[in-house]
């Protein structure tokens, strides 16, 4: 089987060539750990690894410092929104998502009617992601998720997982799996998918046999829009609005959460209050109160629905879920395609 030889053949490569992998192999790496080689284990009995092939790839795995330090949370006070805002909304990201919808405009749409998500959204995620394909990372994932697998004590089951996931994702589809390269998390390809959300998500949308998420945007495409309808995406809904807030019993209401849990009617009478231009929603509708924080400076106000919430399921930040909103309605009036009541932004 032609996924088996490539795995086998690329580790057994390098094994056979001791003088090489001795004069490239880094000051530390995963070989010999008993953490490891329990992961090793765990592997052969699950999945059918061959051990010393696994042994192999941890003995060139390197830990990578940088990505804990990545990894870090920044302290309370020191998130910025105005400066992550810049990160994403500024005339490249949009002029690069106007042409990545041109170039992409069947794909897009078929992705819109086959999974109820519009082309804007998909093409924000992307572009948020890795600005359309061009930046997709330069980590090796077998260093990041070994890295965060044994060494980020703080989420190491979840890495453990998605190292998993990776050495199965490199079997079964033919990846080069001490070669890949993605983000300092493990996330690869033009969407930046984790290997779990690759094995589970992706959908071979340009009908080759193959779910390419490294060389194929229309695969990127319609596997973004099913992973968002797969965590709730509900076509024609509001996804968030721009609020503003008075008084001070509006803040017992937001707790940093991003789920919707508040009815809108109590969030109203909490004092706070939809831009006009927004879609009326219904008083039971559930929402989530977002406070987009900046030192020394007003927080911006969001509300988000049920659409948001799938967003964040691509990444937990509420940050980063504004973000693909406002990059997506900026796209979206760039590329002339009249602005949608449900998800106006300012």
């Amino acid at each position: 089987m032609t996924t088996r030889r490539t795995f086998l053949g690329f580790v057994g490569a390098l094994a056979a060539q001791p003088a090489l992998a001795a004069k490239q192999a880094p000051a530390r790496t995963y070989a010999g750990r008993d953490d490891v080689r329990a992961f090793i284990a765990e592997m052969v009995d699950r999945h059918g690894f061959v051990p010393s092939e696994l042994e192999s790839a941890f003995a060139r795995a390197q830990f990578q410092p940088s990505i804990v330090k990545a990894m870090t949370p920044l302290p309370a006070g020191q998130r910025s929104w105005s400066v992550y805002r810049t990160r994403f909304i500024n005339p490249p990201r949009i002029d690069g998502g106007v042409a990545f919808w041109a170039r992409h405009e069947a794909a897009l749409a078929r992705a819109a009617a086959t999974f109820g998500v519009p082309e804007e959204y998909v093409v924000a995620i992307i572009g948020v992601e890795t600005l359309y394909g061009r930046n997709t990372g330069g980590y090796r994932v077998i260093d990041a998720l070994a890295t965060l697998a044994f060494d980020y004590p703080r989420r190491a089951d979840f890495f453990r997982g998605e190292l998993e996931s990776f050495l199965l994702l490199a079997r079964e589809n033919d990846v080069d799996v001490l070669g890949l390269k993605g983000s300092f998390a493990g996330a690869v390809g033009i969407p930046q998918f984790m290997p779990s959300s690759w094995r589970r998500y992706a959908v071979d949308f340009d009908g080759d046999g193959r779910r390419d998420l490294l060389g194929s945007p229309t695969d990127a495409v319609g596997s973004v829009a099913n992973f968002l309808r797969e965590h709730g995406w509900t076509p024609d809904a509001p996804v968030a609005y721009p609020v503003r807030a008075e008084g001070a019993a509006w803040r017992g209401l937001s707790d940093g959460g991003v789920e919707p849990v508040h009815p809108v009617a109590a969030l109203a009478g909490a004092g706070v209050s939809v831009d006009a231009f927004a879609r009326p929603v219904a008083d039971d509708t559930l929402a989530v109160l977002v406070e987009l924080e900046t030192p020394n400076a007003p927080s911006d106000l969001w509300l988000g629905f049920q659409n948001f919430y799938a967003i964040t399921r691509y990444n937990r930040s509420s940050f980063y879920a504004i973000s693909v909103v406002e990059l997506a309605n900026a796209v979206r009036a760039a590329y002339g395609a009249p602005l949608r009541t449900a998800d106006t932004a300012r």
